[in-house]
């Protein structure tokens, strides 16, 4: 993960423990004051919210927990993980520029492609002035590496 992505999690945890846990525990208590517990929706809407809130923690700990956090600033050469990469749609001509990262951060309307994704695979190892053949779920597409950079 890259440095950017391990701080976004990070600011997403504490989120949830400093902000939404203390909310949800309060609602959760007022919505007990209302009585009847079985036919309160107040209580059992704050305590689905509450168990999302949970789970979405222990997920949060577990990718900080496993993460690995490189600055691809330090790296150099051939296309790989945390690389920033302009190409070519060789039949439309179109530039798009991504950068490749893990899984936990990636979000493609941001440029931020998926390591796991089909086109990340077929542009490992590549290099500026390949031409890369990628699979899609949406058909196959030719790309041209312009240029490849890590900053």
């Amino acid at each position: 993960m890259t440095k950017a992505g391990h701080t976004a999690v990070e600011v997403e945890l504490k989120n949830l423990k400093t902000v939404e846990r203390p909310a949800i525990i309060a609602a959760i208590a007022e919505a007990r004051e209302y009585g009847d517990l079985s036919e309160n929706a107040e209580y059992h809407s704050a305590r689905e919210k509450h168990s999302f809130i949970e789970g979405r923690v222990k997920q949060l700990e577990g990718v900080l927990s496993l993460a690995t956090v490189i600055d691809p600033a330090t790296l150099s050469g051939t296309i790989k993980f945390g690389a920033t990469i302009t190409l070519v749609d060789e039949d439309t001509d179109e530039e798009k520029t991504w950068q490749i990262v893990g899984e936990h951060e990636a979000n493609i309307e941001d440029g931020l492609l998926n390591i796991k994704s089909p086109i990340a695979r077929a542009l490992i190892g590549k290099d500026e002035g390949d031409s890369v053949e990628v699979r899609t779920p949406g058909g196959g597409k030719s790309y041209e590496v312009l240029k490849v950079e890590y900053i």
